[in-house]
């Protein structure tokens, strides 16, 4: 089957990154009705392997969209618990290879220690976010409650929904990639990542923050995916008061949520949303 390479991609792409790893390519397809077929084409999402390192160390290999590496492997690293700051990262070296990407993440010398203590090895698919984990503790980790009200009101919700449409490049394309973002008070879209993984798009927002110096308290998550535990971890541990998803939690992610005061909204429509989790009493009465 034959395939080209879709020009229109992430603009976060490196210049060095080879064709292989645009984030999408066109495939040629038949499509068949019931009285007929017809050749055409296809635009599908690339999904690649990379190769996480720590130190030169081999930590895990994920699926995922090849783009907004650095990012990605910024919010990795802190979803990961191995960093608690983007500035404890002395570089980060990215490779190309024949059939996967290798990305190496240097640590700052006195912030190596922690790395020994969360070393795992994994083989990570886009959609699992436990893959290699010996123990429930290790993928139910107690996490530190947070503290401060989110500032997100009912307009800026509806207005960020709106508007995040519209921000899906990759996604208005091959209609396989999921969408994370954040936005401020006021429901602007700030920053929005792309990916096969939710996780992965969620990590790569999460890393942007940190790589700019944003304050996470100050705005809001927006996701269009389902909310499993692992995204209000990830929201927790990167204390972003508030996280909402276009499609239904899971029942762990919302006992979660309420354990660590998240602010958790679900299923989020532009004519409603359901309010899971309001420790704050941001939109209703606190419950």
């Amino acid at each position: 089957m034959s395939a080209k390479i879709v020009q229109e991609a992430a603009a976060s792409g490196s210049e060095d990154m080879p064709s292989s790893y645009a984030v999408a390519h066109e495939h040629s397809v038949v499509r068949v009705t019931p009285t007929e077929s017809a050749a055409g084409a296809r635009v599908l999402a690339n999904e690649s392997p990379v190769a996480v390192e720590f130190d030169a160390q081999p930590y895990a290999v994920m699926m995922l969209t090849p783009a907004d590496l650095e990012d990605f492997a910024v919010g990795f690293a802190l979803s990961e618990r191995i960093i608690g700051r983007a500035d404890e990262i002395a570089r980060i070296d990215i490779r190309y290879g024949a059939i996967g990407i290798g990305i190496d993440v240097r640590l700052e010398k006195e912030h190596s220690s922690r790395l020994a203590e969360r070393r795992r090895s994994l083989a990570g698919q886009s959609g699992c976010g436990i893959c290699g984990l010996t123990t429930i503790g290790e993928a139910l980790p107690e996490l530190k409650p947070l503290t401060g009200a989110p500032a997100v009101s009912e307009a800026a919700l509806f207005r960020a929904l709106a508007a995040l449409p519209a921000r899906q490049v990759i996604n208005r394309q091959t209609g396989a990639t999921h969408a994370a973002s954040f936005c401020s008070p006021e429901g602007e879209i700030l920053v929005v990542r792309e990916d096969v993984g939710r996780h992965n798009a969620f990590d790569k927002v999460i890393g942007h923050l940190a790589r700019q110096a944003i304050d996470p308290a100050s705005g809001f998550a927006l996701l269009t995916s389902r909310c499993s535990y692992e995204l209000v971890q990830k929201a927790v541990l990167a204390r972003i008061p508030a996280l909402a998803t276009i499609s239904a939690p899971t029942e762990l992610a919302v006992s979660m949520a309420k354990d660590a005061n998240l602010t958790l909204i679900a299923l989020a429509r532009s004519d409603s949303v359901l309010v899971f989790n309001n420790p704050f009493g941001i939109m209703v009465k606190p419950f």
